[in-house]
């Protein structure tokens, strides 16, 4: 499984966020792609049109389990994928901004 550390993430690396709605509201990192793993098959052509060319995908959820399925199945697909490990509970911890829709401070659920 192709992973990286919160640690590793530079300003500007594409972030997919695969939380479900209430958590995204709750508080997400700026500038993230967000679609629910729950209709993530449904919405892929949302991935591929965003998502840059030849650059890597990171997959971030709450706390890494379901990002890493999504990482798994991107990767079948021959996209350049990454699982972010310990998602976005480590993602506030180490100090990065979380934010809500209207740009206030969020929290992770």
């Amino acid at each position: 499984m192709p992973t990286v550390e919160v640690s590793d993430l530079k300003d500007g690396d594409f972030l997919l966020d695969v939380r479900e709605s209430d958590e995204w509201a709750s508080g997400h990192a700026e500038g993230a792609l967000h679609i629910p793993i729950s209709e993530f098959v449904a919405r892929y052509g949302e991935l591929t049109e965003a998502a840059p060319q030849d650059g890597r995908v990171h997959v971030i959820c709450r706390s890494g389990g379901r990002s890493a399925q999504v990482t798994m199945y991107l990767v079948q697909q021959g996209i350049d994928a990454v699982n972010v490990d310990g998602g976005m509970q480590v993602w506030e911890s180490a100090g990065r901004p979380v934010v809500t829709d209207d740009g206030r401070p969020g929290h992770v659920l």
